[in-house]
């Protein structure tokens, strides 16, 4: 179903300064206010909410590039490109959401919900159950495609996350939740806004190891020129097809097969199915080999216009030798020991740009694996969070 959201936006005369502001007005389709509109940048804590007559203002602490999020529940939540509406006033009309559901073909049910929910908090918050958790989590909605063994989640409220290592709670406003259990991929995306609840000394830890190393330290490196100084080592990965995995005729031959037990009450498999299916579990579809060590950044990058953009044909390997931080005397210095950790991104010719908070656009759709695929939820930071915040 197509959603349509209207943004007007008018121009007033105020000045440019060095704080830069956002203001302006939130109401519905008959032109009365919405109170209570958590409005922030994605992300970040830095956020406000509209007043009872639907006015804010919202001080930004220094130029960037997040999306600007509109969100209430009931209402159909709206982005925007904060480049698109700095300094300007807006009246920004918030639509009222409709209830929606996969339209016949996957409806989402309570057996789901029991059957996943142990999977999707896997995949989607991590490991650490006891103190990672969504304090709302039975308003999730779960759906499963059994033919195609895609599961899909939906969330009708704002998840309220609880992160006790990092001292944060989250309100994440789930857009997406995708599993394809076949294939063995997983992809979410969202909104999130970052409140914090605690700031000690084990928490600030916490904090700066989940931060070293991680997809946005990368990034914020490759932005500020320093991948090198900051400890990654980029390499380019060439993938070559696997001769040993099953043809496209042959995964398709075995799926029918599949579809035929359904009807039959014997387990007669032939060989050749037997074979293709073993292939299918044990073989990756692809072999890949280092073909490029320790390339710059001017191999996988190009600026445009003053951007940056993550612009590369190949895979790339990212290896850090992570020292984790300890807390010796009040002080935080980094161990002796240190561990390699290897992550893969796979831009393979589509364009990303950079921005310098390590965020990228369009971040759902770059693909990563290893390390850099950890971090879920339970790692997850504030885009304007400092090394020792």
């Amino acid at each position: 179903m197509k959603k349509t959201i209207l943004l007007l936006i008018i121009f007033l005369p105020f000045y440019i300064t060095i704080a830069q502001t956002i203001k302006g007005t939130v109401v519905n389709d008959i032109e009365k206010p919405i109170s209570s509109v958590n409005i922030y940048l994605d992300g970040t804590k830095t956020g406000t909410v509209s007043a009872a007559d639907g006015t804010f203002t919202l001080n930004l602490p220094s130029a960037n590039n997040n999306s600007l999020v509109f969100q209430k529940d009931d209402y159909e939540t709206f982005t925007i490109s904060v480049s698109e509406v700095l300094n300007k006033k807006l009246k920004v009309v918030l639509i009222k959401a409709k209830e929606i559901e996969e339209v016949t073909i996957i409806p989402y049910t309570e057996a789901a919900y029991k059957n996943y929910i142990y999977f999707f908090l896997d995949s989607f918050l991590g490991n650490d159950r006891e103190n990672v958790r969504i304090k709302n989590q039975r308003s999730l909605k779960f759906s499963f495609d059994k033919e195609n063994k895609i599961l899909k989640v939906r969330a009708p409220q704002t998840l309220i996350i609880e992160n006790k290592n990092l001292g944060y709670t989250i309100d994440y406003n789930l857009v997406e939740f995708v599993a394809d259990l076949e294939n063995n991929t997983t992809r979410f995306m969202g909104t999130s806004f970052f409140k914090e609840t605690k700031s000690t000394n084990k928490v600030k830890l916490n904090r700066m190891n989940a931060y070293d190393g991680s997809q946005v330290h990368f990034f914020r490196s490759v932005f500020e020129n320093k991948v090198a100084d900051e400890g990654f080592i980029v390499n380019q990965i060439t993938k070559f097809p696997n001769s040993k995995y099953p043809t496209e005729e042959e995964l398709q031959r075995l799926k029918d097969f599949a579809k035929t037990l359904k009807s039959k009450k014997t387990l007669n498999v032939p060989e050749d199915i037997l074979d293709i299916g073993n292939r299918k579990r044990n073989e990756p579809p692809y072999k890949i080999a280092v073909t490029k060590t320790q390339i710059p950044e001017s191999d996988y990058t190009k600026k445009t216009d003053g951007k940056l953009f993550l612009d590369y044909d190949h895979m790339m390997q990212i290896n850090f030798k992570k020292f984790f931080y300890e807390l010796k005397k009040n002080q935080f210095v980094k161990g002796t020991i240190p561990i390699i950790q290897t992550s893969f991104l796979h831009p393979e010719s589509d364009t990303f740009e950079i921005y310098s908070d390590g965020n990228t656009s369009n971040p759902g759709q770059l693909t990563n694996q290893g390390e850099f695929a950890k971090d879920k939820v339970e790692k997850l930071l504030p885009l304007d969070y400092k090394l020792g915040d």
